[in-house]
């Protein structure tokens, strides 16, 4: 496999999901920053908990638990972006990956993106875990795109009403 092939399929490259909901930019942003919820809408989420004070800004950090089968692991996730109803991003640092919500005005809706740009750095720990527990960090990268657009789904059916 070249380089580029390599780039576009393994778990160092951009993944990304993206959908037009019909429904305005400041009604799926209502839904979307409802970190409570969000578990509703991710097949690896099982709960997001605020661990300081002071709501969803840039600088809040939080913790996700996450479960794929019998492997249950907690990340933080410190925001790094509020544009609202524009862009939620948030960072976690044990994975170097970082989490983009793009919310864009267009006709019939809006266009919701969510990717996660490729990695500043895989951490060690993190290619260790996801080798030993999650049958590789290419495997897991493609479960996690699929979970992605899945997310997506979810959040267009609930801001259509559905």
């Amino acid at each position: 496999m070249d380089a580029e092939a390599s780039a576009t399929t393994g778990a160092a490259r951009e993944l990304r999901a993206e959908a037009l909901v019909a429904a305005p930019p400041e009604r799926v942003w209502a839904l979307l920053t409802d970190l409570g919820a969000m578990a509703r809408r991710s097949p690896e989420l099982v709960r997001m908990l605020p661990l300081k004070p002071g709501g969803l800004r840039p600088g809040q950090w939080y913790v996700g638990v996450n479960r794929r089968g019998p492997v249950v692991w907690p990340t933080r996730s410190v925001v790094a972006t509020v544009e609202a109803p524009r862009v939620l991003a948030w960072d976690t640092p044990s994975s170097g990956a970082r989490w983009i919500w793009e919310l864009t005005p267009e006709a019939g809706g809006t266009r919701v993106v969510h990717r996660r740009p490729v990695p500043r750095a895989l951490t060690r720990v993190s290619g260790l875990f996801a080798g030993a527990l999650l049958g590789g960090a290419a495997g897991h990268a493609d479960e996690l795109e699929a979970g992605m657009r899945e997310g997506v789904e979810l959040l267009r059916v609930a801001a259509e009403g559905g």
